[in-house]
């Protein structure tokens, strides 16, 4: 009988580290607790969804200020924010096939 126990004990320790490592205990109790899986399924789609907006907003704001600066004629780096711009009016109106 304790050759058995002595046998089994290593991959069952094996085993509990590697739970432990994936963080089983957290995922059991969100499983068994839907209510706070969909508090954190909500609050990370919220997070995704303020992430793409804001990434928009930057995006948007960089083209505005490189259209701005290709107003003075910058002699080094005028041509490249010109051509930034045509690629991307020229994207804008460039029909998308669904």
């Amino acid at each position: 009988m304790a050759e058995t126990a002595a046998r089994i004990e290593e991959p069952l320790r094996t085993l509990a580290a590697y739970l432990e490592r994936g963080n089983f205990a957290e995922y059991v109790y969100m499983v068994t607790r839907p209510s706070r899986l969909i508090w954190i399924n909500l609050i990370s789609g919220l997070s995704r969804g303020v992430g793409r907006v804001g990434f928009t907003l930057i995006a948007a704001l960089l083209v505005y200020l490189l259209q701005a600066l290709a107003v003075y004629n910058l002699p080094v780096i005028g041509g490249f924010i010109a051509e930034l711009v045509k690629i991307v009016q020229a994207q804008l109106h460039t029909p998308r096939v669904p």
